[in-house]
């Protein structure tokens, strides 16, 4: 089976959409109940703190995850059930798969929902993006 033809523009897009949310999401949004979630404080965060390292990885990931969902969607789809698709990946294969975890890990429920969320809106709009350059 060939590898469909894959956007690049589209994937660097999805993943600078999801490293742009992940700044509100964690930040503004919901930074201070995740910290509170993870037993964080700001002083925690800060200590040995390598951005370079820390946002180049998480950037490298998302391209890594939007070049693969691409893959996995293919390019018969458009902007709809591009986000149809994400959001279907993001709250039940991400979301259900940390659920899963942090039941055998006893995090909070409250640390699930901040996590599962971003990453249902994350490949939400990754699959829009992708499936809007279709």
């Amino acid at each position: 089976m060939p590898i469909p033809q894959i956007d690049l523009l589209a994937v660097f897009l999805a993943a600078l959409s999801g490293f742009v949310l992940g700044g509100i999401w964690y930040g503004p949004l919901f930074g201070k109940a995740w910290m509170t979630a993870n037993g964080f404080t700001m002083e925690d965060l800060q200590k040995d703190f390598n951005g370079p390292k820390t946002y180049g990885l998480s950037f490298l990931f998302g391209l890594i995850a939007a070049y693969t969902f691409a893959m996995f969607l293919g390019t018969d789809i458009g902007f709809t059930t591009g986000a149809l698709y994400g959001f279907t990946a993001g709250l039940c294969w991400i979301g259900t798969s940390f659920a899963t975890s942090y039941q055998f890990e006893r995090r909070s429920n409250m640390l699930l929902m901040i996590n599962a969320g971003y990453h249902t809106v994350q490949f939400t709009i990754i699959g829009a993006i992708l499936g809007a350059m279709n």
